[in-house]
């Protein structure tokens, strides 16, 4: 049985959330009205997963989340609103160290909840299965237990042990995909880079489309790369990275010699968006092999790991975030099973592997 703990101010989505677990046979499910609630239940109830809503009286979500990371950490599963406020929440909750986020139904929620419900119950699921990093808030759980500090390690962007630099072409392109607990992934990535990496970084993170930008401005924010959300054709620089818009995709081009990166409507053959496979089969299509390098971060599923293995086919490289540091081992995963990873590296040492890639 999964330990599911529900914690909503509103009566109604407790027992709605209730009812849908229930109806799924293998979940013991309690519930909390409130945060301070939440925290007095967690040695007792001891919940493989929490349900945390953002928006309560008192203590709030992203409170309430704060609280659990430092005294009980544990996968939590936000729910958010749609609005532009909520992404942002939303994207703090996932840097505090919430698994995932499902977007609550913009009307009445008795009459949407069971379209939500599907992806509720696949998302719960990935995050009682995931891995909570150890070092995780790990300064501010030895100071609430001990009353001492520790010194925060530095983050530094280190080369793996055996990254020599590789001739690739002279010009190409990052593309990163990323989905379940890939936002924290991102700001380790991209934030390790410099502001004059010298390939454009195109990414596809499963997301919603009210989500991708607050995310890319975000990132711009604590990156030294240039970061925006893609909208419109636009040509690819280096220095910069390129989000592509939630509940699209993403593909690549050219237009006059120049490589451009263009939304597109979500293509039916593809289940998650943006599709890192369909990125990365247009940007097989339109660069050479040797100017490609492809990145499979965190994530639930496969997405990617088919084109990527093409890539690496064609003589492209390939990395996968480890299992050790990937909150959800799935896409990373399948790129390792088909044996189409090139190099298995932590996600700290990503960034120093693409720069020993391209020369840096």
């Amino acid at each position: 049985m999964i330990r599911l703990l529900v914690v909503d101010d509103s009566p109604l989505m407790r027992r709605l959330l209730t009812q849908i677990f229930m109806a799924e046979g293998d979940f013991a499910i309690s519930v909390a009205r409130s945060g301070a609630e939440a925290i007095e239940m967690l040695t007792q109830v001891a919940p493989d997963v929490v349900t945390l809503d953002i928006n309560m009286p008192g203590m709030d979500g992203l409170a309430c989340l704060d609280r659990i990371m430092v005294t009980r950490p544990c996968p939590v599963v936000m729910l958010s609103s749609m609005t532009a406020a909520g992404a942002d929440e939303t994207l703090e909750a996932m840097a505090l160290g919430a698994i995932d986020f499902v977007a609550k139904p913009k009307g009445a929620v008795s009459l949407e909840i069971d379209a939500l419900a599907p992806e509720l119950i696949e998302k719960v699921r990935a995050a009682a299965a995931a891995r909570i990093p150890q070092t995780l808030r790990l300064r501010d759980r030895v100071r609430a237990r001990s009353a001492s500090t520790i010194k925060k390690p530095k983050s530094t962007t280190s080369r793996p042990p055996t990254a020599t630099p590789i001739k690739r072409a002279d010009t190409g392109i990052v593309v990163v995909g990323s989905s379940t607990g890939g936002p924290p992934a991102l700001d380790r990535l991209l934030g390790d880079l410099p502001g004059d990496f010298p390939w454009p970084i195109v990414v596809a993170q499963h997301m919603p489309a009210s989500f991708t930008g607050p995310l890319a401005r975000r990132l711009d924010k604590l990156c030294a790369l240039g970061v925006r959300e893609v909208t419109r054709t636009t040509p690819l620089e280096p220095g910069h990275a390129y989000i592509g818009k939630g509940d699209a995709d993403l593909i690549l081009s050219r237009r006059s010699d120049s490589l451009v990166v263009i939304p597109a409507p979500s293509s039916p053959a593809h289940f998650w968006h943006p599709s890192v496979d369909r990125l990365m089969e247009s940007a097989i299509r339109h660069v050479s092999a040797q100017g490609l390098i492809g990145v499979l971060l965190t994530g639930m599923g496969s997405d990617g790991a088919a084109a990527m293995n093409q890539l690496r086919g064609l003589g492209g490289y390939t990395i996968a975030e480890a299992a050790e540091t990937a909150v959800v081992w799935g896409m990373p995963g399948s790129l390792v099973a088909l044996d189409g990873a090139c190099a298995v590296h932590p996600l700290d040492q990503i960034a120093g592997a693409l720069m020993a890639l391209v020369g840096r």
